[in-house]
């Protein structure tokens, strides 16, 4: 990571977004800065709306708006009920500015719809959580049944807990697979050998 810039991971969400989706990922990403002591790191979750409600009913703050994700070093788009209406969207879908030249750019679950609605899966391979796979491949996507797909600086992540997958994959391309390897290690299941070597 070039020394002294900080690095920006922008997290959009919604109303009736899926809350693991965005707690996982928010959850491991700031453990960058708040295990491995990586200060310029500066992860926000954004939306268009002050605070957002997930799918569970609960209600949580915005650090601003989706706007800042265009400014972003990785974005990642959550999933959730509320895209079915956003996906259609025109004026939602033009406050992006997304450049995958130059921005790691991924999605959880259903939030590949939101970047087939983007138009960055086009051509492209993709996973997407299973429900709404036809749907992704109206959006010209080659949908594969896959944990985890990677095509250049675009990344789709299907099944919640393959959002440490994604994860991963922002970190790894960002810092490095040492950094990796720290916060993996602080949230594995005692007894894999972390606690008591």
């Amino acid at each position: 990571m070039e020394k002294g810039k900080t690095r920006k991971i922008a997290i959009v969400c919604f109303d009736q977004f899926t809350d693991i989706d965005v707690f996982m990922p928010w959850d491991l990403l700031n453990r960058v800065r708040l295990v491995g002591k990586e200060n310029n790191w500066e992860v926000k979750i954004l939306g268009t709306a002050d605070t957002h409600t997930s799918m569970a009913g609960l209600t949580i703050p915005t650090h601003g708006m989706v706007e800042e994700a265009n400014g972003a070093d990785a974005v990642i788009f959550a999933s959730g009920t509320g895209i079915q209406r956003l996906i259609r969207d025109e004026d939602y879908l033009n406050r992006f500015k997304l450049d995958p030249k130059n921005q790691l750019i991924g999605s959880m679950c259903s939030g590949a719809l939101l970047l087939g609605a983007l138009k960055l899966l086009d051509g492209k391979k993709a996973t997407t959580y299973p429900t709404v796979v036809h749907q992704l491949k109206e959006f010209n996507v080659d949908v594969v049944e896959s944990s985890f797909v990677n095509e250049g600086n675009i990344s789709t992540a299907a099944g919640c807990l393959a959002a440490e997958e994604l994860v991963s994959w922002i970190v790894k391309e960002l810092i490095g697979d040492e950094m990796v390897k720290i916060i993996l290690e602080t949230v594995q299941p005692v007894g894999q050998g972390l606690l008591f070597n």
